[in-house]
C-alpha cells in the first residue's frame, strides 16, 4: 500500500488545486498541508521549493520532491496512471497533451494571474492594466473556444490532463473579473468552451476539489 503524498499549497491559489485535481483522479492518498503567503519565500518551505511558490510535493513512495504544478501532473500521470485514462503514451497524441498542458503553465496561467492581481491585489488601480489582462483572458478563452470545435476534449475522444489542467484557473474567473463577468457572456461568446468547462466540472474528482477549495476559501 503506498503511503500518502505530501502536497504544499495555500487556501486561494489555484496551482495546488490543479494539482489535486489529477490526485483525485488517480484515487491516490495525500495530505494537503496548507501555508500562509507569508511562509512560502522563507525556510522552511524554501528547502522543499527554492523558487518559493506551491505547490511542490513530496512522495515518500519515491523519494522524490518536486515543484512547478505541470511537472507534478506529468510526474503522477507517468508514475501512478498505469492506465494512462488521463493522457496518450505513443504517436501525435502524446504531444498534442504537452502542448496544451505546456500552453496553460504559459499562456493561461501567467494571464490570468496578472488579471487578479491588478483587479484586487496591486496597490493601484491602473485601469489600462486590468483592461490588458482582461483582454488576454478573454484571447485564451477564444483559442480553447476554436480549438474545441467539433471536439469533445481538447485531444483525441477523451479527457486527458491537457483538459483537466485548465480548471483550477478558469474557477476563478468569476472573482477576476467581478461585476463584469456577467457581462462577458461566456455561454453565447464561446460556446465550445462554455460546454467543454461544464462537462470538466461534472466530472467527481473536480467535484472533490471545488468542495474542498470552498471548505477553505472565499476566492
Amino acid at each position: 500500500m503506498s503511503k500518502p503524498i505530501t502536497l504544499w499549497g495555500h487556501a486561494g491559489g489555484p496551482n495546488p488545486w490543479k494539482v489535486i485535481i489529477i490526485l483525485e483522479e488517480l484515487n491516490l492518498k495525500y495530505d494537503h498541508k496548507m501555508l500562509e503567503m507569508s511562509d512560502v519565500k522563507k525556510e522552511p518551505y524554501e528547502k522543499i521549493c527554492v523558487n518559493g511558490r506551491v505547490p511542490a510535493i513530496e512522495d515518500p513512495n519515491t523519494g522524490i520532491t518536486l515543484w512547478e504544478s505541470a511537472a507534478i501532473i506529468e510526474y503522477l500521470i507517468e508514475t501512478y496512471g498505469q492506465d494512462k485514462d488521463l493522457t496518450f503514451t505513443s504517436g501525435p497524441e502524446k504531444f498534442l497533451v504537452k502542448q496544451w498542458v505546456f500552453f496553460q503553465a504559459s499562456g493561461q496561467g501567467p494571464y490570468y494571474g496578472q488579471a487578479g492581481w491588478f483587479a484586487h491585489y496591486h496597490p493601484e488601480k491602473l485601469p489600462s492594466a486590468i483592461e490588458r489582462y482582461r483582454e488576454h483572458v478573454k484571447r485564451v478563452l477564444g483559442v480553447l473556444n476554436k480549438a474545441l470545435e467539433g471536439k469533445q476534449y481538447l485531444v483525441g475522444e477523451k479527457c486527458t490532463i491537457a483538459d483537466l489542467s485548465f480548471i483550477a484557473w478558469d474557477m476563478m474567473l468569476p472573482w477576476m473579473f467581478g461585476e463584469a463577468w456577467a457581462g462577458l457572456d461566456v455561454e453565447n461568446k464561446f460556446p465550445n468552451y462554455f460546454a467543454w468547462n461544464k462537462r470538466l466540472l461534472e466530472r467527481p474528482a473536480v467535484q472533490a476539489a471545488v468542495k474542498a477549495k470552498a471548505a477553505v476559501s472565499k476566492i
